[in-house]
């Protein structure tokens, strides 16, 4: 998500703040303005245009209408500023498509093109362009660019890429997050930068300037639980073999008409998948455990035969060591045996939910017992037997 400043507007009267963030967006589109305007619009001098089209009618009389301001002088001489903000149709969207708005867009280009008068700025932002579009380039070309996107979920590192993120935001408020806590406040918060600036500075006020370190205990009580949070925290109760945690979870997704299967697959499967594949890797092909970037090399050096079973990344580069790497530490909790049958318990489970009349709730129950069973006793419990 971090910027792409592209200076190579020679004339320095055009700036472009465009991405799919919109509140990271918003937020450096106004510092900008408030650069060129020196921070003073008195109503007159400078104009802002509301982006934000209807359909392509209303594109086009927006286009229009910057037109216009683009090429009137100032009514009390001086530099003048044209902001349009928040622009909607330039995007692969009907309205976006349509003939009428692509002949405001031309129009547009074309008065930026011949050159806007000396003493006027124009400021455009607008929260998605479609980058395959000519006007994309063109802006490339001939704008001062920044661009800020929204990290992409699909890609199996967006935890990384959110956890940095967070991470460099929560240091510049003196707030340094538990290994726990920072998985946590990551699936919670998501990827947008003004939801996770929100519960940072909700974190900031509840903690007070005489605690700064943030715990799970924190996060929970300050940041809303959502549906993947939910996913999260059930998987991390399975780990801990806590099956009334688990159990409770279930329980109240159940409430909410979440389905069975939708929590078996999206939680339970995963999970127990992931422990029983991180056992396998370090007793059998003795990956170091060290840390991140050890683990993540000793899998990825694994001959093409070991590494062929193992879950791949989406764009074909390797391993998707991370949610493997997660898992190792709880792994070590069990045995390999003990989580073999409970994947046989996990699929036999998964199969009468699909396929018997049997209470759903009864069977996530008895296959939550079923995991805690498996999961050896912490030592200080078999020290004291």
């Amino acid at each position: 998500m971090a910027a792409k400043p592209k200076p190579r507007n020679a004339n320095g009267n055009f700036f472009a703040v465009i991405g799919s963030d919109e509140g990271l967006v918003r937020e450096k589109a106004l510092a900008l303005h408030n650069q060129l305007t020196g921070g003073v619009d008195d109503g007159f001098t400078h104009e802002t245009i509301d982006g934000i089209a209807d359909n392509s009618d209303s594109a086009f009389e927006i286009c229009s209408s910057t037109v216009q301001a683009l090429l009137t002088i100032p009514m009390f001489g001086g530099d003048k500023v044209v902001w349009l903000r928040n622009a909607n149709f330039f995007s692969d969207s009907v309205t976006g498509r349509s003939q009428r708005t692509e002949s405001g867009i031309e129009s547009l280009r074309n008065t930026l093109e011949k050159g806007i008068p000396d003493g006027v700025k124009f400021l455009l932002t607008a929260q998605g362009v479609d980058k395959r579009r000519s006007f994309w380039k063109f802006i490339e070309s001939a704008a001062d660019i920044q661009v800020y996107d929204r990290i992409d979920t699909s890609r199996d590192d967006w935890m990384d890429q959110v956890g940095a993120l967070v991470g460099k935001r929560a240091s510049e408020l003196g707030l340094r997050f538990e290994n726990d806590a920072l998985e946590l406040f990551v699936l919670l918060a998501g990827e947008q930068s003004q939801q996770i600036g929100n519960e940072l500075e909700k974190l900031d006020l509840y903690l007070g300037p005489e605690r700064r370190t943030v715990t799970e205990a924190d996060v929970r009580q300050m940041v809303p639980l959502s549906r993947a949070a939910v996913v999260f925290e059930i998987g991390k109760a399975i780990q801990k073999g806590d099956a009334v945690r688990a159990i409770d979870l279930i329980d109240q997704q159940l409430e909410a008409d979440e389905s069975a299967i939708g929590i078996m697959r999206a939680s339970v499967i995963p999970t127990i998948r992931n422990l029983f594949m991180a056992k396998l890797i370090v007793e059998k092909l003795k990956v170091p455990t060290g840390g991140y970037p050890a683990f993540s090399g000793g899998l990825n050096r694994l001959s093409e035969t070991d590494r062929a079973w193992l879950p791949q990344k989406k764009d074909g580069s390797g391993v998707n060591v991370f949610p493997i790497f997660l898992a190792v530490q709880s792994a070590a909790n069990f045995e390999l045996e003990g989580l073999q049958r409970v994947l046989e318990a996990t699929l036999k489970a998964d199969q009468a939910l699909v396929t018997t009349g049997l209470d759903h709730r009864l069977i996530l129950h008895r296959l939550m017992a079923e995991i805690s069973a498996a999961r050896k006793a912490p030592r200080r419990q078999m020290a004291a037997r």
